[in-house]
C-alpha cells in the first residue's frame, strides 16, 4: 500500500513552516486569543499558503496541511521535550 509513499513537503512551503510556527507563537502572546483557535488558524494559513503556492488542486491542499501540520508538530515536540524538563 503506496498511498503516502510519494508525500513530502513541496520546496516552495518549506519557509512557510517556520512562518507559520511564529504566527503561532505570536497569537499564544496575543490575551484574547484561545488556545484552540491558535491550531485551527495555523491549518488554515497553512492551506492558504499551499493553495497560494502550488495550486488551488490536490497536491496544495495536502501540502498546505502538511506545512500547517509540521508547524504544529514542532512546536509541541519543543514544549514536550524542552519546556517540560525545564519545569
Amino acid at each position: 500500500m503506496d498511498f503516502l509513499s510519494g508525500v513530502e513537503l513541496h520546496e516552495s512551503l518549506v519557509l512557510a513552516v517556520p512562518a507559520l510556527l511564529i504566527i503561532g507563537l505570536a497569537l499564544k502572546k496575543t490575551p484574547k486569543c484561545p488556545d484552540w483557535l491558535i491550531v485551527w488558524t495555523i491549518l488554515i494559513l497553512g492551506l492558504v499558503a499551499g493553495i497560494a503556492a502550488i495550486g488551488f488542486d490536490l497536491n496544495g491542499i495536502v501540502n498546505g496541511i502538511i506545512a500547517g501540520g509540521l508547524a504544529i508538530t514542532a512546536n509541541q515536540a519543543y514544549k514536550q521535550t524542552v519546556a517540560k524538563r525545564n519545569e
